[in-house]
């Protein structure tokens, strides 16, 4: 006989770990009301602390390099656009198309 193993959606997990963060319960009582192991609520709570700093970094240096690529990119892309537009109108011209 299998179990089948759950899955728990981010919104859940979040749920649970403010829930151990606020340390009105312990951690073994949160288990047993979710059916979870405790080691794998402190996991999720040392990866939420963890995480914590990440979500004060300003990444707009980083979204400002991917858009510069970005256009980089496009502006290539359309001046070989032009080059191959030339190049077959030389080659029709030639070929007498």
């Amino acid at each position: 006989m299998t179990t089948i193993r759950r899955k728990f959606t981010p919104e859940e997990k979040t749920r649970i770990v403010l829930e151990i963060l606020k340390e009105e319960k312990s951690v073994s009582q949160l288990a047993s009301e979710h059916g979870v192991h405790t080691n794998v609520l402190n996991r999720w709570k040392s990866e939420a602390v963890q995480n914590l700093p990440q979500l004060f970094v300003d990444d707009r240096k980083g979204i400002t390099k991917m858009k510069n690529d970005y256009e980089k990119t496009i502006h290539e892309l359309y001046a070989e656009i032009g080059q191959l537009t030339s190049q077959l109108s030389w080659l029709k011209k030639k070929s007498g198309l």
